[in-house]
This record gives C-alpha cells, structure tokens and sequence, in this order.
C-alpha cells in the first residue's frame, strides 16, 4: 500500500509538471498513468504487486466509478436531459443497444465466444467515457451540441449498461434462476436512495434554522455522496445507480450545492480516475498480452473502429449533423472506468470464460485509451481550423467582390 502510495504520488506530481504541455499536445496524462502502471507492475519492474482479484484494485474501481457517475450526474439534472436530449437519445436509445449488438456479433465470430458471453462483452463495452476525450468536450469550438452530445451520453450509459452486465453474467453462468426479483430489488433500492438522500439534505439546508459557510459549502456534496455511498453498501443496493440518481437529483433540485460542488467534485474525480487508471495499467503484464491470441487482437481493433461507428452512423441518419460532428461522435467512444468495474465484477463472477472475457476487456480499454486520449487533440484542432477558415475564407471574398466592382467602374 505505501509502496503504490509512493509511486502515485510521483507520477501524480509528473502528470502536473507536464499538464501544461499535454494540453495542447496528443500526449496525454491518463495514457501516462496507464504506462506507468505497466512499467511498474509486476510484468516488468514489480514495484507494484497487484493482482486482479486484490481488494485494492475492486476497492478502488468501485469508488472511482461511483465518483465519475455521481459528478457525471451532476452536470446532467432533469433541465439539460429534457432541454438537450434529442441527440442524446440517438446516441443511448439506438446507438447504445446496437454498439452492444455489432460488439457481441464481433465477438461470436472473431473471438470466438458463445452468445450469452458475447453479449455479456458487448454490454461491458458499450459504456464510454469523456475524460479520454477532454480536449474535444473541453474546447469551445467544437459546437456545443457535440459537447452535450457526449457529455450527457458518457453521463448516463454508464448506469444504463449495468442492468445488462448483471442479467447477461446471470445467464452466462447458464443458472437456472436468474435472481430477477434480486436484481430488482438491488436497482430499485439504488434509485430510493439516489434519490431520497440528496432531496434530504438540500431541505435541511432550506431550513431557516440550518446555514453553510461559503467554506463548508463543497462539503455539503461531499456529505450527500458518502452517504449515498454507505446506505447503498449497507442495504445491498446498486451502487452505480445510486451514484448517477444522486447527482442529477443534486443537479436538478441543489443549484447552490452543485455550484459550490462543481470545481472540488472534479479534482476528486480525476484524483481517483488517475489512480483507477495506475492501477488498471499495473495489471495490464505482458504475460496478459501474450496470452491474447490474433483473433482476440483483431476483436479489440474491431471494438473500437467499427461496433461504435456502424451503431452511430445507423442512429444519427437523418439527424443532419455534419460530417465532422458526426465523424468525432462516431470515433469517440472511448472505454473507461465502467468497463473496467464491469470487467472485474465478470473475472469475479466465476463463469467459464471470465478471464478469456477479463483479457478482451483489458486489452480493448489499454488500446481506447491510447487511441482516445491521443487523438482527441488532432480531432479538436479540426473543429479550431473549422472555425477559423470561413474568416478569411469570407475577407478573400469580400475583397475579390470589391475589386469585381472597381472593374466594373473602370470599364
């Protein structure tokens, strides 16, 4: 634990050092926390001891995971979902059970997987993630309905594909009851808590008798999530789904406590994301690679160019977006930390082909994030030139219809 502490904190304070510089650079600080946990995973230096089954690492994830959805939530309350929800809905309504579908099918056929593992995989998979992406959803030149587009998407697929990870490994573990009623009353509860808690809380605040301080005031988020946190752990709920209910219940009803919440809930974000990725890389030994044959190779490449692509390109026909924007929705679908959750809780499981699926799943998130994380820079550059051409696209133009009409006069 010191020893992962230590190594943490150094590439932690790497990452600040050359923040600057990977900001307008492909080079990327989540790609960095992903190399260097390989680098010092048992596959080559063996400074951090970690396996997959280790508590740390589910420990870990799971609270990674359920901070992303809880801010994720946070900037999609009940006003942006129902004001900005036209694309969004292509993108999960259709785009979110085909990419599950085309990475199933992909997964039958190259990888070699029966069905109910198949589809199993696909449901692992069809979650994205915003942070792989940053300079294209951070830059105010990409037109703001891209941004939304997959800002709102990568907020509420997470919790969306859960649902389908857990009825899937239900079936894949070819058992005779399914514990549809369990899961019900997993998600149900979930859903009471992420919304009972917060609403709570905002009306204490309301009350004449109770005050934050402006210092205290990103606490108070903070108090709404760790306890959401705990009654959820305690009762057996979906941890996910109270997470992601929690925060738009915040977003809708709590404009202070987002507001105050806001900048501190994305530092403690990004803190554990970086963290979860360090971790993630240190399990990601050659070995793992190695043992990945061809077919397993070309099923990850095929995940990434081709299950989200084909699903976006069916679900924004007639959506009249550009080619750009709907170039840069159909590529960035990266794989993030839902997937990573969702891929420990299947080598957990104990079903057949859990590692066979644990080993697809990492190997296809290592490459999303490399390929992601280092080309959402290039793509952004596209939308800043974009925006840029028709300036003196326009000024050559006036120029030349001014001189047209001096030739006009001078003849």
């Amino acid at each position: 634990m010191t020893t992962l502490l230590l190594a943490f904190a150094v590439v932690l304070l790497i990452a600040v050092l050359v923040s600057s510089l990977a900001h307008r650079t492909v080079m990327s600080t989540a790609v960095l926390f992903l190399a260097a946990g390989f680098v010092l995973g048992d596959g080559l230096l063996g400074v951090i001891g970690l396996r997959a089954g280790d508590p740390i690492v589910k420990g870990l994830a799971e609270l990674a995971l359920f901070t992303v959805l809880f801010t994720d939530g946070m900037r999609v309350g009940w006003k942006e979902l129902t004001t900005a929800w036209r694309l969004p809905g292509r993108a999960l309504g259709w785009g979110m059970p085909l990419t599950l579908g085309v990475t199933a099918v992909v997964a039958h056929y190259v990888a070699g997987l029966d069905w109910p593992e198949a589809l199993l995989i696909g449901a692992v998979l069809a979650p994205t993630d915003p942070v792989f992406a940053a300079a294209l959803v951070g830059n105010e030149k990409v037109p703001p309905r891209l941004r939304s587009l997959l800002n709102v998407e990568s907020g509420v697929n997470d919790g969306l594909a859960l649902p389908f990870v857990v009825l899937l490994l239900a079936v894949a573990a070819r058992s005779d009851d399914l514990h549809l009623a369990e899961l019900g009353v997993e998600l149900g509860l979930g859903l009471l808590i992420g919304v009972a808690v917060p609403l709570v809380a905002i009306w204490l605040e309301q009350l004449p008798i109770f005050s934050a301080s402006t210092k205290y005031e990103p606490l108070n988020a903070v108090a709404i999530g760790l306890a959401v946190l705990a009654l959820a752990y305690a009762t057996h709920a979906n941890l996910y789904l109270a997470a992601f209910a929690a925060g738009i219940t915040v977003a809708t009803f709590g404009d202070k406590q987002r507001e105050s919440f806001e900048e501190f809930g994305e530092l403690v974000a990004e803190l554990l994301k970086l963290a979860a990725l360090l971790v993630f890389g240190a399990l990601l030994t050659p070995a793992l690679f190695a043992e990945i044959s061809w077919t397993g190779w070309l099923f990850a490449i095929l995940a990434l160019v081709a299950a989200r692509p084909i699903a976006l390109f069916v679900s924004f026909l007639g959506a009249k977006l550009s080619w750009r924007e709907q170039a840069a929705a159909m590529w960035f679908g990266p794989k993030g930390f839902a997937s990573v959750v969702y891929g420990l809780l299947v080598l957990e499981s104990g079903i057949p082909e859990a590692e066979k699926i644990f080993h697809l799943v990492a190997v296809t998130i290592a490459l999303s994030i490399v390929l992601h994380s280092s080309t959402d820079v290039l793509v952004a550059k596209q939308f800043d030139d974009a925006t840029e051409t028709p300036a003196w696209h326009e000024a050559i133009k006036q120029r030349l219809k001014g001189r047209g009409t001096e030739d006009r006069r001078s003849d």
